[in-house]
């Protein structure tokens, strides 16, 4: 007997319907970024393990999904294939069993496309790409394996006014979208400057990791995790007092000088911050935050980073990104700073679904059906249906001669706004019946009355 079909945990089919809603999303920020001088690129689904893995922290590593080699079934191969596979079970990577592994997210590739073709790049590079990446994480609401990211990215550029542009993107993005968001920034300087307070720069790895987890294992599980990590109580201590800063952007910003003192770069991290929040005093309708627990768990970020929130739902983030001035280093190629966002596209939707969100207009691709009442009835549809397909307007024809309550029910379903029917009066007055299903609304008028009809 056949099994009953399933999909892998954590991926999802999408319906029609869906596919348009997702469209309607990536359209708007395909639209924003291009508008912006930014354009598209597009990398393979998976890598060279190499190219990827030490990247992303301790956390992310751990998520990467890794392609077994081929040939892993010779005979030949399998005193060679079980060493290696022994090596994996004690946390080593080897290429002996895999050598490839799918992407976990869309930046560390550009940096090697960015880095493999530099030469050739005019400088500063703008680029966007929108492509599924894959993560090996728990799924839950907001989280998948297989899921869409938008990525903008600047290149050969250290000059702030990439970040200012970026914040632009999302907030114009998410307006156009209708989705109240808070943009929260934060500068891995000032991190950089916490872990000097608390002993110096070998800590801020752990401090970092450890701080990405507030959101979801709360203050004291942090505190247990930076103490497991080595942090005495002081350390511990200072870094309890700077997550609980709090207050307006001002008064924020005013504790974290007390804390950080004079270190440099915590203050050049400073002035980072403020410089994008003065520029958008300019523009009430941006709902920027200066939010110092935010750490972003990625190794790359040297100074601004991001993070978006939706506001009155209960979903973690639906966007990031920060400033990486030394990422294509890792592939050989010095001196090419670069900073990027991303949207999280799959947990956009979800929340728009959440917020019934949509508009109705995206409900169905196609405005016009033609009801097929007979052969040569149909024969004169099909004529006006090629000509308004060729003047832009989605239109179909029912697929057979049937009852008009089983093709209203069709227009219906597939949420087609508008039915029109030639009958055999009608085609012999060279007329036609068109109906706004939406309405109710019915008149008569003349075929070529049609071709300009305003749907």
């Amino acid at each position: 007997m056949a099994s009953k079909p399933s999909i892998p945990k954590g991926t999802r089919d999408f319906s029609p319907v869906e596919v348009s809603k997702r469209n309607y999303i990536i359209s708007i920020m395909r639209n924003h970024f291009e508008k912006y001088g930014y354009q598209p690129i597009e990398t393979p689904s998976f890598e060279n393990s190499d190219t990827l893995m030490g990247k992303y922290g301790e956390e992310g590593d751990k998520l990467i999904f890794k392609i077994l080699n081929n040939g892993l079934d010779n005979p030949a191969k399998h005193e060679a294939a079980t060493a290696a596979f022994n090596k994996v079970l004690d946390g080593k990577s080897t290429k002996d069993l895999t050598e490839r592994a799918l992407r976990y997210d869309l930046t560390i590739p550009f940096a090697r496309y960015v880095a493999m073709n530099h030469a050739q790049l005019t400088m500063p590079f703008k680029r966007y790409q929108m492509q599924p990446v894959w993560r090996a994480d728990r799924p839950q609401k907001g989280r998948y394996r297989e899921f869409y990211q938008c990525d903008a990215d600047v290149v050969g550029s250290s000059s702030l006014l990439n970040e200012l542009e970026l914040t632009h993107i999302y907030a114009s993005v998410f307006e156009k979208l209708k989705l109240p968001v808070e943009i929260r920034i934060n500068s891995r300087k000032i991190l950089a400057a916490l872990a000097a307070v608390c002993g110096g720069a070998d800590k801020m790895i752990d401090i970092t990791v450890a701080i990405d987890k507030l959101d979801k294992i709360g203050i004291e599980k942090v505190k247990e995790e930076l103490n497991g990590r080595g942090l005495d109580a002081n350390q511990i201590a200072i870094i309890e007092k700077y997550l609980q800063i709090s207050g307006s952007n001002t008064e924020k910003i005013n504790q974290l000088t007390a804390l950080i003192g004079s270190i440099a770069e915590g203050q050049e991290g400073l002035l980072e911050i403020n410089t994008l929040l003065e520029h958008f005093s300019a523009f009430p309708n941006v709902n920027l935050v200066a939010d110092f627990t935010l750490a972003r768990g990625l190794n790359y970020y040297t100074g601004i980073i991001f993070e978006v929130k939706a506001i009155g739902v209960s979903m973690g983030s639906i966007g990031g990104g920060g400033r990486y001035n030394d990422l294509t280093g890792l592939f050989g190629v010095k001196d090419i700073p670069g900073v990027g966002i991303s949207f999280g596209v799959d947990r956009i939707y979800d929340v728009l679904e959440e917020l019934n969100a949509f508009p109705d207009t995206i409900q169905s691709s196609t405005k016009v059906l033609f009801f097929n009442v007979g052969a040569a009835e149909s024969a004169s549809a099909f004529l006006l249906l090629q000509e308004l397909r060729s003047r832009g307007i989605a239109a179909e024809i029912f697929h057979e001669n049937a009852k008009f309550d089983k093709q209203f029910k069709y227009a219906e379903k597939k949420n087609i706004g508008y039915v029109v029917i030639i009958g055999e009066a009608e085609l012999a007055a060279g007329t036609c019946v068109i109906k706004n299903l939406t309405t109710g609304k019915q008149e008569t008028i003349s075929r070529e009355s049609l071709l300009t009809y305003l749907f």
